[in-house]
């Protein structure tokens, strides 16, 4: 891969875009994997069908979708998830900027840590009404007007080793993690006034 991955395993100590990735990487160190452990991820893949109103998850299942909307910079959509904890889920697939933003809204008594969830993707529209994401693996977790973390680092790079995600993929994977590390700090962890330096707004129910 790219000069940068062994950097983040072999620096005991590295900052900028690198320290993201190294603290995702050494951060607390898991107990060594039992010999069943659980084999690397693959890449997730979702469709978005904007004329039937439904979205189809990694495993094929068909979701209801209540609201989307088409805009130049995107796709927004709304709809409502049957778990424990969250209620109601929104999502912009912003196919340029190589991104999915979401925001969980959870029922009363259940607070997640973050405000937005922005997972590095590679979206494409594959019908006149219907989108294609996959999912890279990484995701920044962003605490508006706080802070800004990378997730699934060692995760991509499992996937890496075990072929299940090609080199080139990859390194535009941790690429556009920096790109969206730096842009979030230069604006003060603000989602919205970030992208907007982009040409994009984003509008929430």
């Amino acid at each position: 891969m790219s000069a940068l991955l062994p950097l983040l395993v072999a620096a005991p100590a590295v900052t900028g875009f690198a320290g993201y990735f190294a603290r995702d990487l050494r951060g607390p160190q898991p107990a060594p994997p039992a010999a069943d452990s659980s084999p690397p991820q693959r890449p997730r893949v979702e469709f978005f069908d904007l004329a039937e109103l439904t979205a189809t998850d990694t495993r094929g299942y068909i979701r209801p979708v209540d609201r989307y909307e088409a805009h130049p910079w995107g796709i927004y959509l709304a709809r409502t998830l049957d778990r424990p904890h969250g209620r109601y889920q929104e999502s912009w697939l912003l196919p340029n900027e190589s991104i999915r933003i979401t925001i969980d809204h959870d029922r009363p008594g259940h607070h997640r840590s973050h405000d937005y969830v922005l997972d590095i993707a590679e979206i494409t529209q594959v019908g006149p009404k219907r989108w294609k994401s996959v999912d890279c693996l990484l995701a920044v977790a962003v605490r508006r007007g706080r802070s800004s973390s990378l997730r699934g680092a060692s995760a991509l790079l499992a996937a890496h080793a075990a072929g299940q995600v090609d080199t080139a993929s990859a390194d535009r994977a941790f690429a556009r993690a920096a790109t969206v590390l730096d842009g979030l700090a230069t604006e003060d962890h603000d989602v919205e006034q970030w992208l907007s330096t982009r040409g994009v707004t984003l509008s929430w129910m």
